[in-house]
């Protein structure tokens, strides 16, 4: 089992948008719970499976209590910077790209949000962007809404 990063009363953010997988009570599966950013309190620790580690996560502002996994979470004072788009969105890029010197993705394609990457830099937001053919890491200042 995996050792244990928050305990009872610390504040954590939560890194990705939170829907229900079926577990939270009332509300229909994949309805929308807590918006990634929020700050919340660990009230429990707990296991799924013998071996994951969730935290119960109470969302003063939301009002919710929501089991997280630690990947999903990050100490509330840690540098964050929030991102424009999230998994699954659909992009276009404002300017072309190219691999080896091959346009693969002019000016305007759409593309699909694959993944969040804050690792490098903490001011600047990247994605892995899925373009036909191509998957890219491009930083969020040449992306927009497909529907903008």
């Amino acid at each position: 089992m995996d050792t244990i990063r928050y305990d009872y009363g610390d504040a954590v953010r939560v890194i990705r948008n939170i829907r229900n997988d079926g577990t939270y009570p009332g509300l229909d599966t994949g309805a929308f719970l807590v918006r990634r950013g929020s700050i919340g309190y660990v009230q429990n620790v707990g296991t799924f499976l013998q071996d994951q580690v969730i935290y119960s996560v109470h969302f003063l502002k939301e009002q919710k209590i929501v089991g997280c996994r630690e990947e999903e979470l990050i100490p509330a004072d840690a540098p964050w910077t929030p991102s424009r788009f999230e998994f699954r969105d659909k992009v276009k890029n404002a300017v072309g790209f190219s691999v080896d010197g091959e346009l693969v993705a002019p000016a305007g394609s759409e593309g699909e949000i694959l993944k969040v990457v804050r690792d490098d830099d903490p001011e600047q937001v990247h994605y892995h962007v899925r373009f036909p053919g191509h998957t890219l890491l491009v930083a969020e200042q040449y992306l927009s809404a497909a529907g903008d």
